[in-house]
């Protein structure tokens, strides 16, 4: 028997959300992505197809680690997208992907964690859920989901004194 077609395509590129406590230095470092783990604690019934081309802390991105981002959506073999990214330069890369991107009807949806899952008290698995919902209900577009809300690549900004995602007014 084959295995469904995928439904969602999951890219992984690090960030907050990957992150682990590395206990000899203190240090928060990147072990493996969390994404699995989350899926599978959340129960998860859907085809989902992952590729993890990075595990950056998202100051730390190069365009051209952009760019291959950019060339995992226009490969993927699903309309529906989710990419985990660290959210310092989130809204830059969904800019990125907004302005470059032929979408040919595919949902782009960028999420991350303020905390790391593996700390706990994170807003990792609801924001997750949160793009994965959003990724297949949403219009085509690129958009970020996070604190229980979506925004179009161009609207939205992080408010580093709050700790969250606003519209841009």
């Amino acid at each position: 028997m084959n295995p469904p077609d995928p439904k969602i395509t999951l890219i992984v590129t690090g960030g907050t959300l990957d992150k682990d406590y590395q206990t000899t230095t203190g240090e928060l470092m990147f072990c493996e992505t969390h994404l699995p783990e989350m899926l599978q604690q959340a129960n998860t019934t859907l085809s989902i197809q992952t590729h993890i081309p990075m595990l950056k802390d998202s100051l730390d991105m190069t365009d051209f680690d952009r760019q291959c981002i950019a060339e995992l959506c226009e490969q993927a073999d699903t309309d529906s997208i989710v990419i985990s990214h660290g959210t310092d330069t989130m809204v830059e890369t969904a800019r990125m992907l907004s302005d470059t991107l032929i979408l040919n009807n595919k949902t782009i949806v960028l999420t991350g964690a303020m905390r790391p899952y593996r700390l706990g008290h994170s807003d990792a698995m609801f924001n997750l859920g949160t793009a994965i919902m959003a990724a297949q209900l949403a219009d085509a577009g690129v958009y970020i989901a996070m604190n229980g809300e979506l925004f179009q690549a161009n609207q939205v900004s992080k408010n580093h004194q709050k700790g969250v995602f606003e519209l841009n007014v």
